[in-house]
This record gives structure tokens, sequence and C-alpha cells, in this order.
């Protein structure tokens, strides 16, 4: 046996284990779906916080009444619905297409990396939004996202590296412009999901 055999075999063996400990069945439509959820979330928000006046121009809203607080929870929740939803059904049909299990220890392993850093992002964005401060919860929920985003990326595509140091840069953005972190939250969790699903459609599903 041959020297660049050896090598082809070492690089094939090398291959298989990647792809048996990496969770390749996420789906760019999941991803487009996101950012289309999130982007009409944002604006449900927009109307709830301005009623339509011009955002830029208006004054910041800090004092926000408790009864406004629930509908703005409401409408993250029915976003947050619609996303993973459509995501699992859109990556289910990734692993299907595939012939892949959609939960092993590959999956397991990136739910886990990126659970922990949204849970504790939650958790601060409701201490935040107990303590009135509000013009903070955009960037916390920006910065924790992106921060799982880079955990979990070593048990997926690595694509998903890349989003996470944008969806952080763009919570440090936020940070220093509090006020508008509504338009921040919709290009992170908008534009750049439609932008990422779009790129791993092309990239890695379509034939």
């Amino acid at each position: 046996m041959t020297k660049e055999k050896y090598i082809q075999d070492l690089s094939d063996i090398k291959n298989m284990m990647e792809k048996s400990s990496r969770f390749l069945s996420l789906s760019g439509k999941s991803g487009i779906a996101a950012g289309g959820s999130a982007l009409m979330g944002a604006y449900a928000g927009y109307e709830a916080l301005y009623g339509g006046d011009a955002y830029f121009t208006r004054e910041l809203v800090t004092v926000v009444p408790y009864s406004l607080i629930i509908k703005l929870g409401l409408i993250a929740l029915i976003t947050l619905v619609a996303a993973l939803g459509m995501g699992f059904f859109f990556t289910y049909e990734s692993a299907k297409k595939q012939g892949r299990p959609i939960w092993d220890s590959s999956a397991k392993h990136l739910v886990s990396s990126l659970a922990y850093p949204l849970i504790t992002g939650g958790l601060v964005s409701i201490i935040l939004v107990s303590k009135g401060l509000i013009g903070l919860v955009a960037p916390t929920t920006l910065i924790f996202y992106g921060l799982g985003l880079i955990s979990a990326s070593k048990y997926t595509v690595s694509d998903i590296h890349y989003l996470g140091i944008a969806e952080v840069i763009l919570g440090l953005l936020a940070t220093i412009f509090i006020g508008y972190g509504l338009f921040f939250w919709a290009v992170g969790f908008g534009i750049l999901h439609i932008l990422y699903g779009t790129i791993m459609y092309f990239k890695y599903e379509k034939e």
C-alpha cells in the first residue's frame, strides 16, 4: 500500500469521525423561517411600543407600563414558538432526506451547549425587566444568543460560529446605542438569520 493510500485512508477516517460527532442536518430554510418570524415579531413590538411613530426620531421609552410588558412578552413568546416550530420542521425534513436521525449524541451536545447561555440570558433579561432596565434586554439577548451559537458551533457546521460572532458584535453595539435595541434585535434575529439561512441553503442543500 502506497504512502498516498495511507494518507487518503486517514483523511477518510477523519471525515467520518467529524461527521459522526457533528449535527449536520440543520436546514437553511429553518434559518430563513426563524428570521422571517423575528422580523414580524420586531414589527409587532415596534407597533406596540411606538404606535407607528418614526422610530429614530422618537424619544427613548424608559418607562413601560406593566400591561405593555405583558404584551411584549406574549409577542416574544409567539415569535419564539413560531421560529422553533418551523425550525424543527425544516430540520426534521433535512434529516429525513439525508437519512440521519434528528436526535443523536451530536444533537444532544448541540442543544445542551446552546441551552445554557440561552437560559442564562433569559433569566438575566427577566431580572433587567423587573428592575426597569428595558433598554438592556435586546443587547443581553443578542450577546447570550451569540455566545450560545459560538459554544454550539463545534457540534455542527462551522458557519454557526461566524453567525454567533456577528450576534455578539451586534449586542455590544446595542449596548452602546441604548434605545435602538429593537433595531439591532431585528437585524440580529431577523436579517442575519435570513442571510445565514440563504447561505446554508445554497451551500449545503441546493441540488
